[in-house]
């Protein structure tokens, strides 16, 4: 590594660490100003604010636009070069257009790595205690409204419930079937059951169970009855931002959950999982354009490289956002609306890159 590449890595971290820093202060501000009013009202501690809300919203902040932020580092600092003649001057000594690109791809593989680990491993519990204020200071308390539901909680044992009341933690008209492959071998009804959170257990009142034998019907009657289910009233008054608060290995185990239980929501998880990987990935995809968008002079100056920029990264996060929209609804598998905004900006960048020498 020559003095060359040390140069163009201090300059392009060094500035994607100060476009953070600049664009994270002014959404700090719009953020607090649009939520001061919740704060006074619900009498939000200044210590919690500062601490549980904002020291955990910046990174989380900072991590949802970074390839916006790497993109703005790299059309500056590169614009800034070219208008200083110091592009020209490298290439007029030799140095190959792919070979002054090598700097370039090492620093983004740093901001990768980097990206990658605070969102699957650091941001997650940081957004676990930013959420909870939320939901303390901002947010109305959630009420369950889901009819008619239907859990596979374990391997052959479903359980349906009319209602769940999420104020007195009571499921009612609940039934539990147990299967034996095809055959059902046991069923249970009772008007309601509530949670107990001493015992951390169901309290099912008034049931009756029928037991499917070989011999025949069993059927055994009760007042009250105690079991897990299996399930805690968090599975039904969770939001669907819980997610936000899972690393990469607790998603995963959610999801195997969520399939088993039949949830209506997987096509949000598996988004979000396969987001993981290829959100920070597009940092190369933006810094390629980047550098070949911005390494020329032309008329109009840094301004028109920005704007151009600015332009291609935001027409990006919106088409990113369209294909997620298109999983939900069906169109597209959640792997490829992950992906696919990287594919087609991939193809761009590689038209520009040829382009950019010439």
């Amino acid at each position: 590594m020559k003095k060359l590449d040390l140069y163009i890595i201090r300059k392009f971290i060094g500035t994607y660490f100060y476009a953070i820093i600049l664009i994270v202060g002014i959404a700090v501000i719009f953020d607090l100003a649009e939520k001061i009013d919740d704060f006074m009202e619900k009498d939000a501690p200044m210590n919690e604010i500062i601490f549980r809300y904002y020291l955990n919203f910046i990174p989380y902040f900072a991590n949802l636009f970074s390839s916006l932020f790497v993109f703005i580092a790299v059309i500056f600092f590169t614009s800034k070069m070219a208008y200083n003649t110091e592009i020209i001057a490298i290439l007029s000594s030799g140095v190959s257009f792919k070979r002054m690109m090598f700097p370039y791809f090492v620093s983004a593989t740093i901001i990768v790595i980097f990206s990658f680990i605070l969102s699957n491993f650091i941001i997650p519990p940081a957004n676990a205690i930013r959420i909870d204020f939320e939901n303390k200071y901002i947010k109305k308390p959630y009420v369950n409204t889901d009819r008619n539901i239907h859990r596979q909680v374990r391997p052959g044992l479903f359980i349906f419930m009319r209602t769940f009341n999420s104020y007195n933690n009571t499921a009612y008209n609940l039934s539990v079937e147990k299967f034996d492959g095809n055959r059902l071998v046991s069923k249970l009804l009772a008007d309601n059951a509530q949670w107990d959170s001493t015992k951390e257990k169901w309290t099912i009142n008034r049931y009756y169970i029928r037991n499917y034998t070989d011999q025949g019907e069993e059927l055994i009657r009760g007042d009250k009855i105690d079991s897990t289910l299996f399930l805690t009233p968090a599975d039904f008054t969770r939001r669907l931002k819980i997610i936000e608060t899972m690393n990469l290995f607790q998603l995963n185990d959610f999801i195997e959950e969520q399939k088993l239980q039949g949830a209506d929501t997987i096509e949000y998880l598996l988004i979000e999982k396969h987001s993981r990987f290829a959100y920070p990935f597009s940092v190369f995809i933006l810094t390629l354009i980047g550098v070949s968008i911005s390494s020329r002079k032309v008329r109009g100056g840094i301004g028109l490289h920005i704007g151009l920029g600015l332009a291609l990264s935001f027409s990006y996060i919106l088409f990113m956002r369209f294909s997620t929209m298109f999983a939900v609804g069906g169109l597209l598998s959640p792997e490829l609306s992950a992906w696919i905004p990287n594919i087609l900006y991939a193809f761009i960048a590689l038209g520009l890159y040829r382009m950019a020498p010439k």
